[in-house]
């Protein structure tokens, strides 16, 4: 089924995004070609868990622009923020042949802030094992599955504290606006499930 014309310029829109952040990535100077994969991987899987984070309030909008069920154009973003950001540390793990990349660290407390996008990366899994699990954990499911706003933010102040791109002006102001919609899509999904509940109280 081909996309709607409204569709078809928000994925033209959604593309571009993805070549402006290659295109940064790609021109900026750099040596080790392990190192610019890495960093690549981590952006554009930023973005893609931004993208099905922030969509997650228009599931009747979603519907009308791409002609198809919220839940699938969902998990394609998901699917791409799962895979990409597993690869960027197993990237730097085989550049430095460390496999303590993918220890958490806690202390000192500004070292866990440093390295932030170590437990994020476990904690993205767990929030994706509520969703397969949620049969078996119906009440709880959404809670867990919440996690993913946990997930960006340690991704975004790690980002913004050790990631080369960040320093990009282009980079900071992208990926910094895109937690701030995250969190604007938090508060309007938090302002719908509060409105759903008043709405019987009204009739």
């Amino acid at each position: 089924m081909p996309l709607p014309r409204a569709g078809m310029l928000v994925a033209a829109v959604i593309l571009a995004l993805y070549a402006l952040v290659a295109a940064v990535v790609l021109t900026t100077p750099y040596e080790d070609p392990f190192r610019v994969i890495a960093r690549l991987l981590a952006l554009w899987g930023f973005l893609a868990l931004s993208i099905a984070t922030i969509l997650t309030p228009f599931l009747r909008e979603i519907m009308k622009v791409f002609g198809r069920p919220f839940l699938a154009v969902h998990h394609i973003f998901a699917a791409v923020g799962l895979l990409l950001p597993t690869l960027h540390p197993v990237t730097l793990a085989l550049r430095s042949m460390n496999p303590a990349l993918f220890i958490p660290v806690f202390s000192p407390w500004e070292r866990f802030w440093l390295n932030a996008g170590r437990p994020a990366l476990y904690l993205l899994y767990i929030a994706f094992a509520a969703v397969v699990l949620r049969k078996y954990i119906p009440k709880y499911w959404r809670w867990v599955h919440g996690l993913m706003y946990v997930v960006l933010f340690f991704a975004v102040v790690h980002g913004n504290l050790i990631g080369t791109d960040f320093e990009d002006p282009i980079i900071w102001t992208l990926f910094n606006t895109l937690f701030v919609l995250v969190v604007a899509a938090f508060l309007l999904k938090r302002w719908q499930k509060m409105q759903k509940k008043r709405a019987p109280a009204r009739r």
